[in-house]
């Protein structure tokens, strides 16, 4: 393989990554709240909702200091590597792109980081983690 293909390939790989990282913030508030509904245990592990709740707040602080997010600035430094377009090439890159880069303000993007970020913080009030073994050991004598 040429060198200008490695570097569109680990472009790619950032992509895909970075959308795993989308799809766990907004798929991981769903799946605690219908997990929640149906009982679903899992969905209130200490892990799993500290690493859902430190994805959405670095994701807001970014937004608030205006800084770009590292998995987008890296891409886009291996697409150059690669001499190809920062948004054309692949694929891949072009359809989650497209699911991925959205055309607005900056605030509005810092809003919704914001306002998920809070909907997540609430996920702790309403479903705390941990809640449903506490109480399955209060009913047990």
């Amino acid at each position: 393989m040429t060198e200008p293909l490695h570097f569109q390939l680990l472009a790619d790989a950032v992509l895909i990554l970075h959308t795993a990282l989308v799809l766990f913030v907004i798929g991981g508030l769903a799946l605690i709240v219908i997990g929640n509904l149906r009982k679903w245990h899992w969905v209130n592990s200490l892990w799993f909702r500290l690493a859902h709740l430190a994805t959405i707040v670095f994701v807001a602080t970014q937004a608030w200091l205006g800084i770009d997010c590292p998995l987008t600035t890296l891409e886009q430094w291996l697409r150059r590597q690669a001499n190809t377009g920062t948004y054309q090439g692949s694929f891949i890159e072009h359809w989650l792109q497209a699911l991925l880069f959205w055309e607005a303000s900056p605030w509005v993007f810092t809003a919704a980081y914001t306002l998920f970020a809070l909907a997540v913080a609430a996920s702790w009030w309403w479903f705390p983690p941990g809640h449903a073994q506490l109480r399955r050991r209060k009913d047990q004598p």
